[in-house]
């Protein structure tokens, strides 16, 4: 059954927030910690749908997770013990934890075959699985979506590949699947993405070296055939769930709120540079490191933003922040034009298309192309009053959630189930804090 949220006009949110543990690096964690040599504590792992189902993945391939109190232990089975699932894995909506485990899987003498609802299995997988394929894997898809089923090899080539877009989930793939091979895999890639994986495995002990060239392009070698060595990890909260928040707070008056202990990886950032840029009165305070990844807490306050011009190349630290982004561009004077976007078109859905028609339906002044969005951002209140198909993107779903905050009229968004991926009881937070969401 379909779930709908309302979200009505709201005078100001105060207090704090503690947003859930990153996504990213929860995924990771689940799959690293399976393939290591000894057991592994991990604590602040996102309980999302999601991460969920990559967890369940890794104990179907014979993985021995159990969770004790508020953190999960995971007792390795060394980088060659998994074992054949009995069924399809099944990964519901997790794009990032089905492209990971496909690496994985080519990188093992173990067959899978990964399914996943009816959005992820519209998604583009073939530029997982072509590498895969020159790395030894064999490879069979649904004319390059899922259902994919990878039989992986005991001892995989190593491969120097250069995917054309900076992309985390296809250089991890890569990267997994070359865990078990016999010298270097490297990866460039045109310009750096998200780098979890990268500084995950120099956690578990693998080498793993990053350098940036002088055309700007990343490069990633790692060396394989090093075992993992079970390490505990503490989850930082997550950068791209905090996003809601921040933007709801600079654009709703007289807002004050402050948000403990969120991941400032560089590759993550974007946003909150582009936010400032525009105006946003967002300070960072008690910067640190916690368990490898720089985190620290973020105060917001209400903010008169402008447009900006955002550099294409801040996409790669910002791409799942983009529908939020030109919500905040909704309430800026002036216009932000986001170009270099054309992966916002084949995430969980054309991010591009649907934000752009909820946007116009609510009132706004929005330009699209194939790579780019514009929004004009006007000093009058937003209209509002319409009814938004999130088309099970929780993103989505979120971003027109916080819209409501300011428009004049109650916001609908239907479909809104899938916001437990990422954000799990999103509404009720964020009610604790001023907004007014109803069911």
């Amino acid at each position: 059954m379909s779930l709908s949220l309302v979200s009505h006009k709201t005078d100001k949110l105060t207090g704090h927030f503690d947003v859930p543990g990153d996504k990213s690096i929860s995924h990771r964690s689940m799959i690293l910690s399976a393939i290591a040599i000894g057991r592994t504590r991990v604590s602040g792992l996102l309980e999302g749908d999601d991460v969920m189902a990559t967890k369940q993945a890794m104990i179907d391939c014979g993985a021995q997770i159990q969770k004790q109190g508020d953190d999960y232990i995971i007792d390795g089975v060394g980088m060659g013990g998994l074992t054949a699932p009995a069924n399809p894995l099944d990964l519901g909506n997790a794009g990032t934890g089905v492209r990971l485990l496909m690496g994985l899987i080519a990188g093992q003498s173990l067959s899978a075959t990964f399914i996943g609802d009816a959005s992820l299995s519209k998604r583009p997988m073939r530029r997982i699985t072509d590498p895969l394929e020159e790395m030894g894997a064999d490879v069979s898809t649904n004319d390059g979506k899922l259902p994919v089923t990878v039989t992986g090899l005991e001892i995989p080539l190593p491969v120097t590949y250069a995917p054309k877009v900076a992309s985390a989930q296809i250089k991890s793939a890569i990267l997994l699947a070359g865990l078990r091979a016999r010298g270097n895999t490297i990866v460039t890639e045109p310009h750096i993405s998200r780098d979890h994986t990268e500084a995950m495995l120099r956690h578990f002990g693998v080498s793993v070296t990053q350098e940036i060239l002088d055309d700007g392009a990343h490069r990633v070698t790692m060396t394989g055939g090093t075992d993992l060595i079970a390490k505990d990890i503490l989850v930082p909260r997550d950068p791209s769930s905090a996003a809601f928040v921040m933007v709801a707070a600079l654009i709703t008056p007289n807002s004050d709120v402050t948000l403990p202990a969120v991941g400032m990886n560089p590759q993550r950032t974007g946003l909150i540079t582009s936010l400032i840029e525009m105006g946003g009165d967002i300070t960072l305070s008690n910067q640190r490191l916690e368990g490898g990844e720089e985190v620290a807490d973020i105060r917001v306050r209400s903010s008169q933003l402008h447009g900006i011009d955002v550099p294409p190349a801040r996409a790669a630290s910002m791409i799942d922040e983009y529908p939020i982004l030109s919500v905040a561009a909704s309430r800026a004077t002036g216009t932000t034009m986001m170009s270099g976007v054309a992966e916002l078109r084949v995430k969980e859905t054309d991010r591009i298309a649907v934000m752009a028609a909820g946007l116009k339906a609510c009132g706004v002044d929005v330009t699209e192309g194939d790579d780019f969005m514009s929004v004009t951002g006007q000093d009058t209140p937003i209209t509002g009053g319409a009814t938004i198909n999130s088309q099970h993107d929780h993103r989505i779903g979120m971003s027109f959630l916080v819209l409501g905050m300011v428009a004049a009229n109650p916001i609908q968004v239907d479909d809104v189930e899938t916001i437990n991926t990422s954000f799990p009881h999103f509404a009720e937070k964020m009610n604790k804090i001023g907004a007014q969401i109803t069911s």
